[in-house]
């Protein structure tokens, strides 16, 4: 990284480590800021949430408006957060009409791009990286690109099931790597190396921190120990994982294993580890160590079990095929995740707005329900975008002739200052985002 980058910046530093800091009153300049933002204002943070497989075909739903909406049960998780909601129904992407099931439904989902079949891996540049590219030089980390189930490297139907695995593309035969560790999605925002180290990133930069204390106000003391309490309280949980040395998805069927046990790092809980992965992308967003995360809570024709949830019989791809009661509480445990995050940036302040109301959240799937249905797409959105969208609606673009997916991506660059003429399959954004 060059230096210039990050000199208008104030840090904690230590060895090895350098630590972002949230935005304080007292310390008004942040960093080199994009074209068309004011100095010292809080940036607009985009988060891309994914689950595979849709959702329950009678519950995914919404009507009205602000307060007053009425939200199916797969969405009563985000009750509370109405007034900063945008349910999108009626958006589709052409290309993911092409093609076989599963890949083609989601190796495109953030970019519109036509794949390549046979084995080929070929995509399109994702709306995520593309964003990253623009303000990458801004932060210390350009983009998070976060996972709570590893990558699928087999062929599908003649495609590959990379592309059911990675919704985040940095180049068209390029997915963006997966961090599916904790510990080292932890430690790419605040060590200098991203390897697994003894010593305590809080530790590190203990003395630094005790210094910048005697010179911001009170208000701003309890802010630096709240974060520093939430650094803490991350580091010591993915510490207890790592000691237990599980890898998700495996479950001893004998009292005590009769195998080596696997290697540390991912809770076996897989609450656990969806917790972890949420709390670092909070983490990254409230230091401005990134501004662009995605977070794929699990891959498209998914093998992830839910004992947490009492649904072992049935790994999720299966369990979408039917609108059971166990679906619909797997659904609602992934809601809970996106209602867990927006809680957590809601009650940090950044001047006049909170984190949520400068970040958007965008929520989706690759198909509407376990059936395939990709003729529309799942889109929830949360967050005001630095003041630029106004939650409470619910926008149908059911039938309407120009319903591209990719229209909801150019606004949503529109809104941190990145005009295209087009991307994907859209030449124009959607004017009521």
């Amino acid at each position: 990284m060059s230096n210039h980058i990050f000199s208008r910046r104030t840090m904690l530093r230590g060895l090895g480590v350098t630590m972002a800091l949230p935005w304080m009153e007292s310390l008004r300049v942040w960093g080199d800021e994009p074209v068309g933002q004011k100095s010292s204002e809080a940036p607009v943070r985009l988060a891309v949430l994914f689950s595979g497989n849709g959702f329950h075909s009678k519950e995914w739903w919404a009507k009205g408006e602000g307060k007053s909406m009425e939200l199916g049960k797969v969405l009563a998780p985000l009750t509370d957060f109405r007034e900063k909601m945008l349910f999108i129904k009626g958006l589709f992407n052409q290309e993911a009409l092409k093609g076989n099931i599963h890949s083609s439904q989601t190796g495109n989902l953030l970019s519109g791009a036509p794949l390549a079949s046979g084995g080929e891996i070929r995509s399109g540049t994702s709306v995520d990286q593309l964003l990253a590219q623009k303000y990458g030089r801004s932060t210390k980390v350009p983009s998070l690109v976060l996972g709570c189930e590893k990558s699928n490297p087999s062929v599908h139907k003649n495609y590959s099931m990379l592309y059911s695995s990675h919704i985040s593309w940095s180049s068209p035969t390029t997915p963006t790597p997966l961090e599916v560790y904790p510990a080292l999605a932890f430690d790419r925002l605040f060590k200098d190396e991203v390897q697994r180290g003894d010593k305590s990133v809080l530790d590190a930069v203990l003395a630094d921190a005790t210094d910048l204390r005697r010179t911001i106000s009170t208000s701003d003391q309890r802010k630096l120990d709240e974060y520093l309490d939430s650094v803490r309280d991350v580091e010591q949980r993915i510490e207890n994982a790592g000691k237990k040395g599980e890898l998700q998805g495996w479950r001893p069927t004998l009292d005590k294993p009769n195998m080596a046990r696997p290697a540390d790092g991912i809770p076996q809980n897989i609450a656990d580890h969806m917790r972890l992965m949420c709390d670092i992308l909070v983490l990254g967003f409230q230091t401005d160590t990134t501004r662009i995360t995605t977070l794929k809570l699990n891959n498209d024709h998914s093998s992830l079990r839910f004992p947490n949830l009492g649904v072992d019989y049935m790994i999720h791809h299966l369990l979408s095929h039917s609108d059971t009661a166990d679906w619909l509480k797997v659904n609602q445990f992934f809601l809970e995740q996106l209602a867990y995050i927006a809680r957590k940036l809601d009650a940090i302040q950044e001047g006049p707005r909170t984190l949520l109301d400068n970040t958007m959240m965008m929520y989706c799937s690759s198909m509407l329900t376990g059936n395939h249905i990709a003729t529309q797409l799942p889109v929830v959105m949360l967050g005001g975008g630095g003041g630029r969208i106004k939650g409470g609606k619910v926008l149908d673009y059911t039938g309407k002739s120009e319903r591209q997916m990719c229209r909801l991506y150019l606004s949503m660059m529109d809104k941190m200052n990145v005009r295209l003429p087009q991307f994907g399959d859209a030449a124009k954004p959607l004017d009521e985002v």
